[in-house]
């Protein structure tokens, strides 16, 4: 039975609903987008063709409210229903009520979802279609031997629920928090444990099935660098996979399609020991956010070809297509990883990505849209593909190192720093890549005083700007005093001033060794030993973003002066981005005491938990926060007291 899909609404937003309505476009469907007032201008809402609001902001009163979606897409005529990723994309009664209510649904049969839905549940159909299966661990048997242990939640993904364990001592508790975190995220606390394998690879293949009894096996992709369990940077096809190997994941992954009579597009996860045994994860009921890098490969529409397979047409052809080239894709995340990964939020200013030949952006914002708090941090994807692995790295390091990113601090740096690590280069990967590697990859840059220089010059060339034209014939042509600025760069906070004085040449630094090559208020150029630089300079009220060939910088414009009301009472706890409090560490109240580094607060912003540490041992002198309560960066939270406890000399010996 076939049908045909004229207008198609997606229960998602963002990056992924752009996505889905690009290839619909190409293929003359009519678009519907759904949005929460907190998207009310969203990229994805002015990109489709009608849009049905879902009152609210939060996730809970909006995305996730399947009845809200499927009465927008009977509201607004639609006759499909595409759930993007996330969000009820795996969710069976969501995808049950959309076909109740006689529309087309853009996924695999609800039998087929139920089936995968509990990881604990898809492990043992697995084991009986022959998948091999890493033997789970009874928590309340385990021993020492058992160590360490990886706690997931088994209704949910994304690393929510998911816990590491090297000490016995520590896994109730984890059990405990892991199980509130998977409640609270997918209503259901069931948490399972695993053997956590050491430097373990990601490794999973796409899976597209048709109603006609065909499946195609669409190549491996390689997601190990991965922080908080979610995945960063993502290649096809999985370098350094034998053919053995390779071909041993295909069959396994066919096989867990067809034992849950598949349709659509899925994909069937691995993790690979380091010596190259691997071992099923799960299979995900729905496209992936790191499928373009299949689709470069394979020189493939997945959206096209989910839309085509829900018409109930067969796959193009019995074989897939041979795959050419490689692909890496990395996500570009509003969050900065040398502070815990904490998300950012606030106005982006501008998101510009080399139109270059081989370089794809997928993005649900552009310049001038705002990063709010509720959802998930991600602000594009950047995928690059070439003849070879080391030319599609080149090429996305690249691409990157030359965005125009301005607004909140993003994980861009450590991107490009990523994708040049030998470790990476070399493809010696694992998911334990950050973990070796964050302190080195998010170490301070080379000296940021050129780029300071660049910002100093060009903010004096604008004061001096006739018509829109520098004219240096306006500079003074006296002696000087010395004109001085001040920036702080963002976001280690280191300061830099710059002096340089004016004169009828045009201006001239204050310091040893640099030529003023040319000064307009945007663009500069220096020269230092010999070696020009060129420098684009854009300021939006007191920060200054400076973009090199090289790299960018961010600066905020200080006063000559500080503000001495600004600063903070010693052992103040304050929220480091907005978000809500969702738990406190029990027990705690005014008076109680803590210790250094004891979890205080835990805060949750854009889809992940952030715990507030005591920066003392000592008192709590207030508290502020209460579970439920919704605070903005630099909101209060709770005071420490500091105690100031004689420590004991050497000759004095602890009783």
């Amino acid at each position: 039975m076939t049908a045909t899909i004229h207008s198609l609404i997606v229960a998602n937003r963002g990056e992924i609903a752009c996505r889905i309505f690009r290839t619909c476009r190409a293929l003359g469907i009519a678009t519907v987008a759904v949005y929460s007032d907190a998207d009310a201008d969203a990229l994805h809402v002015r990109e489709a063709d009608t849009a049905v609001r879902l009152p609210g902001a939060a996730p809970a009163d909006t995305y996730l409210r399947g009845d809200l979606v499927v009465a927008a897409a009977l509201a607004a005529g639609a006759d499909a229903v595409h759930p993007g990723y996330g969000f009820l994309s795996e969710n069976a009664g969501f995808a049950a009520a959309v076909q109740d209510a006689g529309l087309l649904w853009v996924g695999p049969p609800v039998k087929a979802i139920e089936l995968m839905a509990s990881k604990t549940r898809a492990k043992e159909l697995m084991a009986a279609a022959g998948v091999p299966l890493l033997a789970p661990v009874d928590p309340a048997g385990a021993r020492a031997a058992d160590l360490p242990l990886l706690l997931k939640a088994a209704a949910g993904g994304g690393g929510r629920g998911m816990r590491i364990v090297r000490e016995l001592d520590v896994l109730e508790d984890e059990l405990k928090a892991a199980a509130a975190e998977a409640l609270s995220a997918f209503g259901d606390g069931e948490v399972f444990a695993e053997p956590y394998v050491e430097r373990g690879r990601h490794v999973e293949v796409q899976i597209m099935a048709d109603g006609h009894d065909g499946v195609w096996a669409l190549g491996t992709r390689d997601c190990s660098l991965q922080r908080r369990h979610q995945k960063v940077i993502e290649e096809a096809p999985a370098p350094g996979l034998d053919d053995a190997l390779r071909d041993g994941l295909h069959d396994a992954a066919v096989a867990a399609a067809r034992a849950v009579g598949y349709r659509g597009a899925g994909t069937v996860e691995f993790l690979v020991t380091e010596d190259g045994r691997p071992y099923f994860l799960e299979m995900n009921t729905r496209l992936q956010v790191e499928h373009p890098v299949t689709e470069a490969v394979f020189g493939l529409d997945l959206v096209a070809l989910q839309l085509r397979v829900a018409e109930g047409e067969p796959l193009p052809a019995a074989l897939p297509p041979e795959p050419r080239g490689h692909a890496v894709e990395a996500r570009l995340y509003a969050e900065d990883p040398a502070r815990d990964w904490q998300p950012q939020t606030g106005a982006l200013l501008s998101l510009d990505v080399t139109d270059e030949p081989g370089v794809r952006l997928d993005t649900g914002y552009t310049g001038g849209d705002t990063i709010g708090v509720h959802y998930d941090p991600m602000l594009a994807k950047v995928i690059a593909h070439a003849p070879t692995r080391t030319e599609a790295v080149r090429l996305l390091a690249r691409a990157l190192e030359r965005a125009r990113i301005h607004g909140p601090v993003t994980n861009r740096e450590l991107l490009v720093r990523s994708l040049r690590h030998p470790d990476f280069v070399a493809a010696r990967l694992d998911t334990g890549f950050y973990e070796r590697h964050l302190a080195a990859l998010t170490a301070e840059r080379g000296d940021p005083r050129p780029a300071a220089t660049a910002a100093a010059l060009a903010a004096a060339a604008g004061r001096a700007t006739a018509g829109g034209v520098a004219r240096f014939g306006a500079w003074r042509n006296l002696p000087s005093q010395p004109q001085v600025r001040r920036y702080r760069s963002e976001p280690d906070g280191g300061e830099q001033e710059i002096s340089y004085r004016s004169g009828r040449a045009g201006p001239a630094v204050v310091a040893d060794g640099v030529r003023v090559v040319s000064a307009r208020p945007g663009l500069v150029s220096l020269e230092t030993g010999g070696v020009t630089r060129h420098f684009t300079v854009t300021t939006h009220h007191d920060r200054v973003y400076v973009d090199t060939a090289t790299g960018s910088y961010t600066f905020t414009a200080l006063p000559r002066f500080t503000d001495p009301a600004e600063r903070t009472e010693p052992g103040s706890l304050l929220a480091p981005m907005p978000g809500t409090v969702v738990r406190l560490a029990d027990g705690l109240a005014a008076g109680a005491a803590v210790e250094a580094g004891q979890p205080l607060i835990w805060l949750e912003a854009m889809k992940m938990e952030h715990r507030i540490l005591a920066p003392a041992s000592g008192t709590l002198a207030a508290l502020h926060a209460a579970p439920g309560l919704q605070v903005e960066v630099g909101a209060l939270l709770a005071v420490v007291t500091e105690s100031h406890v004689p420590q004991p000399t050497a000759s004095e010996e602890p009783a």
